[in-house]
């Protein structure tokens, strides 16, 4: 339960930028600003969710209620965002909730919660990247043995892993100016599919708006959201718990977001910029969501579809084909963009923990010429290759909910200890109405996780319970704050 003291971080991030110190310390380049900060935001939100769960979840759960799927998802990360504000302005610094952990609630929590990012990231990139692939086959007709879902080994994927994971470990300022590019690219493709779209919107295809519960006991109890299985209610699809249930899985969609908070050891006015940017991505980026998927369930009846690639399925429908070309790029741009900034936040995330001492300090160590943790990105691009290389893109999406909605929980439990453990801090940002706000977001966080399936949680105790197990048999051992003890 050890704590640190946020002067000490704040201390330890005004350090020499490059300079190594004890511990695999020193600073990052201050070079962002809150424009930057948005466009790695939109960077990572803007990708694999938009492009495939929609129309999983539209033509299985929620019907057009899809729209209102995303707007409550948003809600929760908008609530959670606002939290993590005022951790990211007060406390600038690499690691972002499990710094935020170890200053309120104890070593060991902050713990978990790197372990628990490692998952999300490292899981989330490894799915992205094979969605990478499948978009590259189908644009340019690749061999699938190559590059589809039934390749040995997806060369695609290990491919594009590669080449973002160079981009991120030879520095910020490359990877900001790639990011950028990219997403001007996909929110460009995202308001021609709306503007476009709209024309072909057909009031019939909304009726009705949430589709009557239907009977779902061909699911079985593991496949069953947690709640349906702890109070052994009927398993139902559509109507108001299939649109929930929807919710909770498309909060995927907005998983990374909170990557944004990573960057702020590099950000040049964290006070002010790191709000604009969290809150600048999740309002962008839930208006673009809910209008595609207003758009999208316009265009074709829920029931028709396309679970694969409903956007550019959608253009065909309705006699469009050259839209699949725009939209198949806005989806490889899109992919791009949240592979990169996802491997970025990795190496941040990597850098803070080897820095206190619960990894091997030489891991997180600053290269010299780059100023990234180029040791620990190159570690993770090599992990996230061998994952993409041979894990199926199937279900992953709820682990990486599950593990962001964990994370979102704890720092609005941070929010609260910090406001009574830290009251006379300088919060360039303040929550407000707190603890109502904090305790809202943590208590939406744990609703939408109940709705995920039970074979989830099952899978998160048991990564839960590996980390754990590192933890007892290095990082305790090895913490800095228990040397100076």
């Amino acid at each position: 339960m050890r704590t640190k003291d946020v002067d000490d971080v704040i201390h330890q991030n005004d350090e020499e930028p490059g300079a190594i110190a004890e511990g695999g310390g020193g600073g990052l380049q201050k070079r962002l600003k809150a424009n930057d900060l948005i466009g790695f935001g939109i960077g990572i939100v803007i990708g694999t969710g938009i492009f495939t769960l929609t129309g999983v979840q539209a033509k299985n759960a929620a019907g057009p209620g899809i729209v209102i799927s995303f707007l409550v998802a948003g809600v929760v990360a908008a609530l959670a965002a606002v939290c993590y504000a005022e951790l990211a302005a007060a406390v600038p610094t690499a690691g972002s909730s499990y710094t935020y952990a170890y200053t309120t609630i104890g070593e060991i929590f902050a713990w978990i919660i790197a372990w628990d990012l490692i998952l999300e990231f490292a899981l989330g990139s490894a799915v992205v990247a094979r969605g990478w692939s499948g978009y590259l086959q189908d644009m340019f007709d690749l061999p699938t043995r190559w590059f589809g879902e039934d390749a040995v080994v997806n060369v695609g994927a290990v491919f594009i892993v590669l080449v973002v994971g160079v981009v991120a470990t030879i520095g910020i300022r490359e990877s900001k100016i790639v990011t950028n590019a990219l997403v001007l690219i996909k929110v460009a493709v995202c308001i021609f599919v709306i503007v476009v779209g709209a024309f072909y919107v057909k009031a019939a295809n909304f009726s009705p708006f949430i589709p009557p519960s239907q009977d779902g006991k061909d699911l079985s109890e593991l496949k069953q959201p947690l709640w349906q299985w702890i109070t052994g209610a009927d398993p139902t699809a559509f109507g108001v718990a299939g649109m929930l249930s929807a919710a909770a899985v498309v909060f995927f969609a907005y998983s990374g977001f909170e990557a944004v908070a990573n960057l702020g050891e590099e950000t040049e006015k964290p006070g002010r910029d790191m709000p604009r940017g969290l809150i600048g991505t999740l309002a962008i980026c839930t208006v673009l969501y809910a209008l595609v998927c207003l758009v999208l369930t316009g265009m074709v009846n829920y029931t028709e579809i396309s679970e694969g690639a409903p956007i550019s399925n959608a253009f065909t429908v309705v006699g469009l084909d050259w839209a699949n070309v725009l939209v198949n790029i806005a989806a490889i741009a899109g992919l791009t963009s949240v592979l990169l900034v996802e491997i970025v936040a990795l190496g941040r995330i990597g850098f803070a923990v080897s820095r206190d001492g619960l990894i091997p300090k030489g891991v997180g160590e600053i290269h010299p010429r780059f100023h990234t943790p180029a040791r620990f990105s190159i570690g993770v691009t090599i992990f996230i290759a061998v994952l993409a290389a041979v894990i199926p893109l199937d279900a992953l999406a709820e682990m990486v909910s599950i593990g962001t909605l964990f994370a979102l929980f704890v720092v609005a439990i941070a929010v609260i200890v910090l406001r009574r453990t830290k009251p006379t801090m300088k919060r360039p940002f303040r929550v407000p109405q707190v603890p109502i706000v904090p305790i809202l977001a943590a208590v939406l966080c744990v609703a939408l996780m109940t709705n995920l399936a039970t074979e989830t949680w099952l899978r998160f105790i048991v990564w839960f319970a590996a980390g754990i197990l590192i933890y007892a048999l290095y990082g305790f051992r090895h913490s800095k704050l228990r040397r100076r003890a």
